[in-house]
């Protein structure tokens, strides 16, 4: 049994980033989405599943030789929600926790994903891990996975932080070393503060030698 398996939410139209699909942004140079799941793959969670909706045919290209599953919400319009119930229904192997990971945080690293899953595997079964930043909660969280049935059972207007909002007992909070866990790409600005930090050399030029590969 591999200790944490990885749904991966790569669904939504990504609307306050305006005209671009935020999954193909470079960051630097790697389209974003490739880089979350290419980070997923290499840490040491077991199965990932990615969940595909808005843009399904450019995810599936830029995720198409990574060792995951893809699976497409057809109700991706109807939230986030329907997502996270797509994705807990795909998962086949054996388990002892969930993560369930965003696709637009960027800084996120293995070293994260790997301290998550460690600390998750050393705390209270049953338990649900949030990481945290100086108090803001962050992303992504781990679910034992006894909650999946529960959460199914919920109908899809039964998310997962609704579900752990409506279980305060269960949740264990990991405060992170830095804020990975609380950094995404929504906006434009978002986006550009985001290649300041990892020293980029603008949004054309990534955008150039992106186009190149």
């Amino acid at each position: 049994m591999s200790g944490v398996s990885a749904i991966l939410l790569a669904a939504g139209d990504s609307r306050r980033m305006g005209s671009r699909n935020k999954m193909t942004l470079p960051v630097p140079g790697v389209p974003l989405l490739r880089r979350i799941a290419s980070t997923l793959v290499n840490s040491e969670v077991g199965e990932i599943v990615a969940v595909l909706g808005h843009g399904e045919q450019i995810a599936r290209a830029l995720l198409a030789d990574l060792p995951l599953r893809l699976v497409t919400n057809e109700r991706y319009r109807e939230g986030q929600m329907t997502s996270v119930h797509c994705g807990l229904e795909a998962l086949s192997e054996p388990c002892k926790g969930i993560m369930v990971c965003l696709s637009d945080q960027p800084l996120l690293r293995v070293e994260d994903i790997d301290g998550l899953v460690h600390a998750f595997e050393q705390q209270r079964p049953g338990s649900v891990l949030i990481p945290a930043w100086q108090g803001q909660r962050g992303n992504p969280v781990i679910l034992a996975h006894e909650h999946r049935d529960a959460i199914l059972a919920g109908g899809p207007g039964l998310g997962c932080r609704r579900y752990i909002d409506a279980h305060p007992q269960l949740v264990v909070w990991q405060e992170m070393d830095n804020d990975h866990v609380v950094f995404d790409l929504d906006t434009p600005e978002d986006y550009q503060r985001m290649l300041q930090r990892l020293g980029s050399g603008g949004v054309d030029s990534a955008n150039r030698a992106a186009a190149r590969r």
